[in-house]
C-alpha cells in the first residue's frame, strides 16, 4: 500500500507541466467508449488501450456481469451505462472478458464461492448459472476456461441489448458494441465481430 500512497503524493508533481489538459478535464467529460471489465487487478483498461484521463468511462465488476435490464431494480451497472449514453453519449461500448476469470470460474465451480454468499448471488446475475440442482462440473483446464469466457462476455453483450437506452442507439446507428478477451500473459486483445460469435486477434 504505500507505493500507492507515495505515488499518489507525487502525482500533482508530475502533472505539473499538463495544467491545461488537467483544467480542460475539470469543465466536463467526452469519453470516446464506455469499458465494461472484470474488477480483477491484472486487467487495466488504460494500459491495454493507451487511454488518457478523458477518453474511457469504466464500469468494473467482478466477473464484468451486465444484469438484464429490470426497470424497477436498483443497479450500479445499469446506472452508470444509462449515465455514459443518455449523458455523455458515447458512441462506443466495450464488453472485455479476460483469461484466468475468477468469476467465470466460479460460474463453473459454485463449491470455488461456497463462502462468499454475496459473490454468489452477484454471478446469478450473468444469465447463464448451472440448474439449482445441478452437480458442479469438474474443474476446467486452464485452457478449457478461455472459450466459457468468450461466451460469457456475448452473453453479457446480450443483456446490453434489453437496455431500452442501448436498443433505441443500436437503431439508430448512434451506438456500436464491442466484445473483447484480453489474455494476461501475453497482452494480446481479441475481438468478436458484432454479428458473429468466434473471436480473432484485434
Amino acid at each position: 500500500m504505500q507505493s500507492l500512497i507515495e505515488h499518489a503524493r507525487q502525482f500533482p508533481a508530475r502533472i505539473a507541466g499538463q495544467q491545461d489538459a488537467y483544467a480542460a478535464l475539470a469543465r466536463g467529460q467526452r469519453p470516446q467508449a464506455l469499458f465494461i471489465t472484470c474488477s480483477d487487478s491484472r486487467v487495466i483498461p488504460s494500459l491495454i488501450t493507451g487511454a488518457r484521463p478523458g477518453d474511457v468511462f469504466e464500469v468494473r465488476t467482478a466477473g464484468n456481469i451486465v444484469p438484464p435490464w429490470q426497470p424497477q431494480a436498483a443497479c450500479a451497472v445499469g446506472g452508470s451505462l444509462e449515465f455514459a449514453l443518455e449523458a455523455l453519449e458515447v458512441p462506443d461500448v466495450v464488453v472485455c472478458g479476460h483469461s484466468h476469470c475468477g468469476a467465470v470460474q466460479g460460474l463453473l465451480r459454485e463449491q470455488d464461492v461456497r463462502s462468499m454468499p454475496l459473490v454468489r448471488r452477484w454471478l446469478t446475475r450473468a444469465g447463464h448459472r448451472t440448474g439449482a440442482g445441478a452437480p458442479a462440473p469438474a474443474a476446467p483446464a486452464d485452457e478449457d476456461l478461455t472459450p466459457a469466457v468468450m461466451r460469457h462476455v456475448l452473453t453479457q453483450l446480450d443483456h446490453l441489448r434489453t437496455y431500452p437506452c442501448v436498443a433505441r442507439r443500436l437503431d439508430s446507428g448512434r451506438l456500436r458494441l464491442h466484445a473483447w478477451f484480453y489474455t494476461v500473459e501475453s497482452g494480446e486483445v481479441l475481438a468478436c465481430a458484432p454479428d458473429g460469435r468466434t473471436f480473432q486477434p484485434l
